[in-house]
């Protein structure tokens, strides 16, 4: 049982709809602000990447801060504004970059194995599409979950008053 009296979800995927149903609308948001992001980043980087010939981890990193920066305002403004409250704009930024440099680096370790396995099977790994699946597919994606519940935890925290009210209800 759970403190609203409601029995709890039996099972792994019981668990899951039901977080997923309680934060649906946080979700929704952040997926919305996020596919649009990852457009900005997919398409700045295969521009960087195979358009001008660059480096695809110089190509990565320009790509993502400026996704970032994108996807920060419109979580601040859109995803999470109800959390916006007192909090310092410098401390949800500086703390936002700091969890997306940690999706970076998730994001170039996907890229690093990568260049490994192009070591051993360049024919497969060493195409601009295995880039892009590892750095788009597998590490955007695998970032964006870590990203989800940091920046709910962390960044966009509820105000004192607001978690109160959420915890009694």
């Amino acid at each position: 049982m759970t403190t609203t009296g409601t029995p709890a979800p039996a099972g792994l995927f019981g668990r899951v709809r039901a977080l997923l149903k309680r934060h649906s609308r946080e979700l929704s948001g952040f997926l919305s602000i996020g596919g649009v992001a990852f457009i900005v980043d997919a398409g700045l980087f295969n521009l960087l990447y195979i358009g001008y010939d660059w480096s695809y981890w110089y190509a990565k990193i320009l790509s993502a801060v400026i996704a970032m920066t994108f996807a920060f305002f419109g979580n601040r403004h859109w995803t999470w504004r109800e959390r916006r409250g007192s909090a310092a704009a410098h401390r949800q930024y500086t703390l936002y970059f700091f969890f997306n440099a940690v999706g970076l680096l998730i994001s170039m370790g996907c890229l690093w194995i990568n260049s490994r396995l192009a070591e051993v099977w360049p024919h497969i790994f060493d195409t601009k599409i295995a880039v892009n699946v590892a750095g788009l597919l597998f590490g955007v994606g695998l970032a964006s979950i870590f990203r989800f519940f940091a920046y709910r935890t962390w960044v966009f925290r509820l105000a004192p008053q607001l978690q109160e009210a959420t915890e009694t209800a």
